[in-house]
């Protein structure tokens, strides 16, 4: 096996309780039981046990059973990835408000969930490991994100969401000039055949620069809506590469700004805004 692998996928059932996860993995993929400890810590194992739910496995000493399905999705790519930390803004009990750094996945995929929010917030204490994710934000854009702590949370919020009882808020910046300032542009085209509604504010007007500095308001939350809205107007976020027009020497200039909701457990009227350059140093609750 050479030193530096590429992406391995191994699947393999277990035919008899002999063996742990790593020493079976490491046989099958020819990685070592190093690489493959590091992998399960990372969230890239799975086990899937007959009548119930597949599941990461972290723990190398996880007790396998005949008959279990384990996986392995080994990337080192992401395996080595260590983006910024997030940052807890506000724990409600029921809920919790995150600031997301740019580079940082909102959950994890089947290649690990170390470099993501949600496994972060999981492992603190005054968190707890039933955190769960009420929306998503691009791995490229940094900003808000709500966390539901428990299924009734998770539930309430996520219902809230979907009636558009949760107000979210962008700031991004765009090539071209949309309009002059207060001008208001409303792209309600819809997108994978689902109605979709997004309102752009131009902000401020670079023209030196060619660019353009907007507020957007969500109506719906459908699949990468802003940037492709804003593409489809002829405005491409500045950093945007799959939809803009190449590679802009800068990361994507999208950012959530604000969150505001009445909570569904005290009534009482949240509202959590970053600064007005996106930093999370003075919440505005």
């Amino acid at each position: 096996m050479a030193n530096n692998p590429g992406p391995i996928i191994a699947r393999l059932t277990v035919a008899e309780t002999t063996g742990t996860v790593a020493e079976l993995l490491s046989g099958a993929t020819g990685l070592s039981k190093t690489a493959v400890k590091e992998a399960m810590t990372k969230g890239a194992v799975w086990l899937q046990r007959p009548g119930s739910k597949e599941r990461r496995i972290r723990k190398a000493g996880f007790v396998l059973l005949a008959g279990d399905h384990i996986a392995l999705y080994y990337n080192p790519a992401i395996l080595a990835l260590a983006p910024e930390t997030p940052i807890l803004l506000a724990n409600e009990r029921h809920y919790s408000v995150w600031y997301k750094p740019a580079n940082l996945l909102s959950q994890g995929s089947r290649y690990g969930d170390h470099c993501s929010l949600l496994r972060y917030a999981e492992k603190l204490k005054e968190v707890g490991a039933a955190v769960r994710l009420v929306h998503r934000l691009d791995r490229e854009a940094r900003g808000l994100v709500l966390l539901a702590h428990g299924r009734q949370a998770a539930a309430a919020l996520s219902t809230m969401l979907q009636t558009r009882a949760i107000n979210k808020r962008y700031r991004a910046e765009i090539h071209g000039i949309l309009g002059p300032p207060g001008e208001v542009v409303i792209c309600d085209a819809p997108l994978d055949g689902k109605a979709a509604r997004t309102l752009v504010t131009v902000r401020e007007v670079c023209e030196d620069q060619g660019t353009s500095r907007v507020d957007i308001l969500l109506e719906t939350g459908r699949y990468h809506q802003i940037r492709r809205h804003l593409s489809r107007l002829g405005h491409p976020l500045v950093g945007d590469r799959r939809y803009g027009a190449g590679n802009d020497g800068l990361g994507l200039q999208l950012i959530a700004c604000s969150l505001a909701f009445k909570c569904p457990f005290t009534g009482r009227q949240r509202r959590y805004s970053l600064d007005d350059d996106g930093s999370a140093a003075g919440l505005r609750r």
